[in-house]
């Protein structure tokens, strides 16, 4: 015999109601008026993907947020949602930030490598001019069991 199932919880209801979404979408269209509760929709959608488990340990998490807020504003003033199709609004302006999460990752990291190549040519030249030519390097545990 099953139990019945009286422990678990109400699921939790959408942070973002997709009819609400869509009709705040169709009256931007319609009237170009920005509404507190589309503005609100739309920073919800981003900070809830930021807790994604694939973006939720960057630390620079606040400027990814930004940056799809960003994206789907201009997305938004440029009506490129197609509101005759019907299509959920939500799961569009989700993966425009989804995109605009990835291209910051991709920004961070090209500045990352652009700092650590930097840092090594820094490196390398110092140790060039104080050593005379002789670069020190810092050999492994394995390396210094040989050299003993």
């Amino acid at each position: 015999m099953s139990k019945p199932n009286t422990s678990k919880k109400k699921k939790k209801e959408f942070y973002v109601n997709p009819k609400d979404f869509y009709n705040q979408i169709k009256f931007y269209y319609d009237t170009g008026q920005l509404d507190d509760v589309l503005a609100e929709s739309i920073n919800k959608i981003a900070t809830g993907l930021s807790y994604a488990t694939n973006f939720i340990n960057y630390t620079y998490k606040d400027e990814m947020v930004g940056d799809a807020v960003v994206k789907m504003f201009t997305a938004l003033k440029h009506k490129k949602f197609n509101i005759e199709s019907h299509s959920n609004p939500f799961s569009y302006f989700t993966t425009i930030a989804y995109h605009a999460f990835i291209n910051r990752i991709k920004k961070e990291k090209r500045y990352k490598q652009t700092i650590t190549e930097y840092q090594e040519v820094v490196y390398e030249e110092a140790m060039c001019e104080e050593g005379k030519g002789k670069v020190y390097i810092r050999l492994s545990d394995e390396e210094s069991n040989f050299v003993d």
